[in-house]
C-alpha cells in the first residue's frame, strides 16, 4: 500500500508543480481564471478563448511548466544515490518515482501527446512562433535521452532492474 501511495504522491506532486507553475504566471499576466480537477487530470482556464491567444506571454504560460518539471527532474539526478540509501522506503520510493515523472512526463506532454489532443504545445508555437514539428522533435529527442539517464543512472542507484524493452538501455548500450 505505501508503494503505491509514494507512486500517486509522487503524481500529485508533478501536477501541482507543473499546473501550478501555469496558474503563477497566467495571474502574473492577468490571465488566470479558474482551476479544474478533471478526470483525466488538472487543468488551469484562461480568460483570454484559445483563438484569441497571442504573443510571448502564451509560450511562457504554457512552456514555463515544462522547463521547471524537468529542471527538477535534473536537480533531482545529483541526489540520486542519497535517496536511495535512505531507510524509510517510502522517501526512497517517493524520490524514485518523482525523478521519473520529472524527467519523462513533460517531454512526453510535448512530443506525443499533442498527436491526441492539445496542451502546452499549441501555446508554446503560438507564443513563440515555432513550427509545431519544431516543438515536438526537440521535446522528443529531450524524451529519449531522459529515458537513458533514467535506465543508465536512476534504475541502477535504485536497484530496479526490468527486462521490458520501454525500460531497457537503447542508445549506450548496458548500463
Amino acid at each position: 500500500m505505501r508503494k503505491w501511495l509514494a507512486l500517486i504522491l509522487a503524481v500529485i506532486l508533478f501536477a501541482a508543480v507543473h499546473e501550478g507553475t501555469h496558474a503563477l504566471l497566467a495571474a502574473a499576466y492577468g490571465e488566470y481564471e479558474t482551476f479544474h480537477v478533471r478526470p483525466y487530470g488538472l487543468e488551469v482556464t484562461y480568460r483570454t478563448p484559445v483563438e484569441e491567444r497571442q504573443g510571448v506571454k502564451w509560450g511562457l504560460i504554457a512552456g514555463a511548466s515544462n522547463l521547471v518539471t524537468l529542471l527538477l527532474g535534473y536537480l533531482l539526478l545529483p541526489f540520486k544515490s542519497r535517496f536511495a540509501q535512505h531507510p524509510r522506503a517510502f522517501v526512497r520510493q517517493l524520490a524514485f518515482y518523482s525523478t521519473a515523472f520529472f524527467l519523462l512526463l513533460d517531454p512526453l506532454n510535448l512530443s506525443i501527446i499533442p498527436f491526441f489532443f492539445g496542451g502546452d504545445t499549441g501555446g508554446i508555437v503560438v507564443g513563440f512562433g515555432v513550427p509545431r514539428f519544431a516543438v515536438q522533435a526537440v521535446s522528443l529527442v529531450v524524451f529519449l535521452l531522459n529515458r537513458e539517464l533514467l535506465v543508465h543512472k536512476v534504475f541502477p542507484a535504485y536497484s530496479v532492474k526490468s527486462s521490458h524493452p520501454l525500460f531497457r538501455p537503447w542508445i549506450l548500450g548496458r548500463p
